[in-house]
């Protein structure tokens, strides 16, 4: 609904969409202008969202595989045939470049979708015999009941459907909580659920802060699940909530991840897809290249020739199909990672280009939009908090070393270990070095090639469990051990 010319979004439960009394200014941020207002909900609607999913689940969990995958299947039409205007949504929600929107979140989400509807066909369970007791032994599979989700702003809908898609498809029923910044294509979607044959109640919708809807959802005693994915600080305060109830969690956190590239690799190419794993979505990917160790008799050529092609990384305006990226989140996101050039700077680091150091011509429309060029730092000391923490921004440092072992060492050296990349023509020394680094995803000369059936998560403090494929099947169904004596 509108108000005026602004978006106001409304929860959607039990299959209605409910208005709120209070809201939140949602944000353009390529002008920096609020367009949107977004529910500001609490425990009430919450409470009403889990009893909704609660009265679903008997017969949503009574249905067939098939005849899940035959709604979700319906879902993805939908959204598929609505993509455009799906993909300048985000867009303008979120900031990223339309083409990044168009061939990449919205795709995705449709995918997800599908992808679900078919796996959940071809599930196997196990079984063993007992002859000498005169016993059979065997398990099923069986859905939790209401799955908490709560997903992030840097892929809004991609995120939240890689939640959704799995719990439903399951047989779960659930209650949702998308970014209060990046909330409006989840309200689309709900447009579309009762069209594609989801009964009320199955899918629920609530937006708001974490603070508020988020603590009252990882809280509520009737949630038995819930699947996150966001930062390493709000996790802790997720497990301290959940924990009273033993709650099952899946906790997808951040990444300071590292690239590795040796003398052999192929410079060109390498340099191609490291740029893109350092900017790509203005950088605000878990996955993306914040640290990028290269070996000493190729770091002044590969440094000169990164920073050429970082400079050619071109940010804009997101609706502008020529752009690489477009405006970060939030005016508070902007100055944070601002704020991490800055402390390089007087830590006695060198900003090769992007901010501080180059110009980024904008439209009159645009400038209080909020935009960041691609930044290129070395000489930023391992201890430095430039070098340990998160910045999730279009920010990376290069770094020169000697040895195979320093490197790897080096590359360990955070309490992140979300993902990696290893660059190298030599296969020993591929699989060697992978299998040392502490990372829950390694990519050998590419980046983010994603199998779906293949597990996706992290080690150390980038997160708890995985998902995806069979991962996926095991945490949002319980099993249960059968023994039949004969």
């Amino acid at each position: 609904m509108s108000n005026q010319g602004e978006l106001v979004l409304e929860n959607y439960i039990g299959g209605k969409f409910l208005p709120c009394e209070k809201h939140i200014d949602s944000f353009n941020p390529s002008i920096g202008e609020v367009y949107c207002r977004v529910p500001d909900s609490g425990a009430e609607e919450v409470e009403a969202a889990v009893t909704a999913a609660k009265e679903a689940f008997p017969s949503w969990s009574a249905k067939s595989p098939a005849e899940r995958a035959q709604v979700l299947n319906k879902l993805a039409d939908l959204l598929e045939a609505r993509l455009e205007e799906f993909a300048q949504a985000e867009s303008k929600d979120q900031g990223k470049t339309i083409t990044a929107a168009r061939n990449v979140d919205i795709p995705r989400a449709v995918y997800n979708f599908r992808y679900f509807a078919s796996s959940i066909l071809y599930h196997t369970t196990e079984c063993s015999q007992m002859d000498h007791m005169g016993c059979v032994n065997y398990t099923i599979r069986c859905p939790v009941g209401v799955a908490g989700l709560i997903s992030p702003w840097n892929l809004p809908l991609y995120l939240l459907t890689w939640k959704i898609a799995p719990a439903v498809a399951l047989g779960n029923t659930v209650v949702a909580k998308p970014s209060e910044m990046t909330s409006v294509t989840a309200w689309m979607m709900c447009q579309l659920l009762e069209e594609a044959g989801f009964p009320p109640g199955v899918v629920n919708i609530v937006f708001g802060t974490g603070p508020r809807a988020g603590d009252a959802l990882v809280a509520h005693p009737d949630v038995p699940l819930i699947s996150f994915t966001g930062s390493t600080a709000t996790a802790r305060v997720i497990t301290e909530r959940s924990a009273p109830y033993c709650k099952k969690l899946s906790l997808e956190l951040g990444g300071k991840n590292p690239a590795v590239v040796f003398a052999d690799a192929d410079l060109e190419e390498c340099i191609r897809t490291t740029v893109r794993s350092s900017f790509s979505n203005q950088g605000e990917i878990c996955l993306c290249t914040s640290r990028i160790f290269v070996e000493q008799s190729i770091y002044p050529q590969f440094l000169a020739k990164f920073v050429d092609a970082a400079r050619q990384w071109k940010t804009g305006v997101p609706s502008d199909p020529s752009n690489n990226n477009g405006a970060l989140v939030s005016k508070e996101h902007l100055e944070k990672v601002r704020g991490y050039v800055l402390l390089a700077r007087a830590e006695g680091a060198q900003v090769h280009c992007g901010e501080g150091v180059d110009t980024l011509d904008l439209p009159p429309q645009n400038v209080g939009g909020y935009f960041m060029l691609p930044t290129v730092i070395t000489g930023v000391k391992d201890s430095s908090r430039v070098m340990q923490e998160e910045i999730f921004g279009p920010v990376t440092c290069l770094i020169p070393f000697e040895q195979e072992e320093e490197a790897i060492a080096r590359a360990n050296g955070v309490r992140y270990g979300l993902a990696a990349t290893v660059w190298s023509r030599d296969v020993g020394r591929v699989h060697r070095v992978a299998r040392q680094l502490q990372a829950g995803m390694v990519w050998t000369n590419c980046w983010l090639i994603r199998d779906l059936n293949l597990p996706f998560g992290g080690m150390k403090c980038s997160g708890i469990g995985r998902e995806g494929g069979k991962d996926s099947y095991h945490f949002f169904t319980e099993v249960k051990s059968i023994t039949v004596k004969h």
